[in-house]
This record gives structure tokens, sequence and C-alpha cells, in this order.
């Protein structure tokens, strides 16, 4: 399981709920300080990987970003492979694509690729890694892996799994308005009360700097359920199958331009209130 440092981080993320990712390419585009910095694109998530890289470097050198290449990491493409490893200490965004998010951390869970990924995000403050759909999900040190409908408000009915420890105490959740799964982000909360749940719909993220401060973009909502304060919590008491409770979660709605603070769990004032 990977160890998420307590220092604060100099490296940037980037996470998008999913849906059309055009807004999302161009505004990782211009975090790059110049446009022949190297864009590792990872596709592991997906099966088809080669059609959905091929989209991503036609996509992003369009928007100028004329080093965007493929970092082909599979059952035939190891993470720790020399080749591999060189790329990535020399990119200057690492992007993952959607798909399944375990497909992730079954290829980088206890590689030397991680351990890179990680110290880099830890050290470097001009480093981005940035991820949609399952690429944002697998971020924290914990994700939701299953949970669908009302079945993900009884007990077995939602499951979580490892992430990549990017992001310590933190839930991300994908394709939260369109795909209804407050219900599975709140079951989790009340197994990992002490985590912060960020639900993201389609075409909406948030930028995280120095793994604290996050900002909102994008054309829809992002929730952020606290369970700090939860109490009357049920799981120790019932069996499988039976429906979850719990009382006192904090939500806030937050649109483009608010901020959050990932570590107070408050939001600012705009400026000027």
């Amino acid at each position: 399981m990977p160890h998420s440092s307590t220092v604060e981080p100099l490296g940037t993320l980037v996470a998008l709920g999913g849906g059309d990712d055009d807004a999302l390419l161009a505004l990782l585009c211009d975090l790059l300080p110049t446009p022949d910095v190297p864009v590792e694109i990872i596709t592991v998530a997906s099966r088809d990987d080669t059609r959905s890289a091929r989209a991503y470097e036609r996509a992003l050198r369009e928007l100028g970003c004329t080093s965007a290449r493929h970092l082909r990491i599979s059952e035939h493409h190891p993470a720790d492979s020399p080749d591999t490893l060189r790329r990535l200490r020399k990119a200057g965004l690492v992007f993952f694509s959607g798909g399944d998010q375990e497909r992730i951390t079954d290829f980088l869970h206890g590689t030397e690729f991680l351990r890179v990924l990680l110290e880099r995000y830890q050290q470097e403050a001009g480093f981005v890694i940035a991820g949609t759909s399952a690429g944002a999900a697998v971020m924290p040190e914990l994700m939701v892996v299953e949970g669908y409908g009302w079945r993900a408000l009884r007990k077995g009915g939602m499951l979580t799994s490892t992430g990549l420890g990017l992001l310590p105490r933190l839930l991300i959740d994908q394709h939260f308005v369109e795909r209804g799964r407050f219900g599975r982000l709140a079951h989790a909360l009340l197994a990992h009360p002490m985590c912060l749940g960020i639900g993201l719909a389609e075409e909406t993220g948030i930028i995280i700097r120095q793994g604290r401060h996050a900002e909102v973009f994008g054309d829809g909502v992002v929730m952020v359920v606290d369970g700090r304060q939860l109490s009357g919590i049920n799981l120790g008491r019932i069996g499988r199958g039976e429906p979850v409770s719990g009382q006192n979660f904090r939500v806030h709605l937050l649109v483009a331009g608010q901020h959050l603070d990932l570590h107070s769990r408050e939001v600012p004032a705009p400026t000027g209130e």
C-alpha cells in the first residue's frame, strides 16, 4: 500500500469527473511552462489503450503540447522497464485516462514507477499529475470500486480499494451526478469516516495545489461530503444486505472558481466578502 507523506507536496494534481475532456486538456497545456515539456499519456485503465492514446496525443498536440506521447503500460509493457522509468523521470505532466481504475493499481502497486511518481509529486513544484474518470478516482489513498444504485446503501453493496496514495484521507468519485453515486460515496465515508469525499460531475474537476488547496473548474458541480462529525454509524451492528445508517454528514456544493481547503475542509469566502 502506498504511504502518503505528511509533508505538503510541491506538485499539482488535476482531476476531472469524466465526460468531454477538451477543457481539461486545454487547462493542462496552460499549466505547462513551455509547449515542448514532455507529456506522458497512460491509458492502462482502458483495454483499448492504443486507440484512446492516439486520440489524446492528437488532441494535446493540436492544443500546442508538441511532446505528448503514449507511455504504454500493460501485460506486455511493464511499468518498471528502463525506458518507461526514463521517460517518467523526464515528464512534466503525467496524464491517466479513464476506464477501470483497478487496472491502474494492478499494474502500478509495488513498482519503482509508483515510487518515482510519488517522489516527483512530493518534491517538484512544476510536476503535474492529471486524470479523468478512473484516472481521477485512483489518485487518493482509497478509491471506490463498486457500488450501484440502491444496493450501494446496503452493507456489502459498496467496496473500496487502495489507490495510488497521492492524497491522504480523501475519496474521489467520478461521473458523480450523472450515475447517481452519492449513495456509494456516503457508504464509503461510513466505513472510513476520517476521509473527505469529493464527487466530481462530468466535465467538472478540481486543481489541487500543494496537496491542500483545491479549486473547482468546469461546467458542473463538485459535491464535497465530510464525515468527520458522523454519529450513529450502524455498520458494526448489521448483517450483509441490511441498510446502512449514519447521521451528521456535512455537504458542500461547489462550482467553478470556488475553493476548498482539503486540510481544514472549509470553503473560503470569496475575496471581498
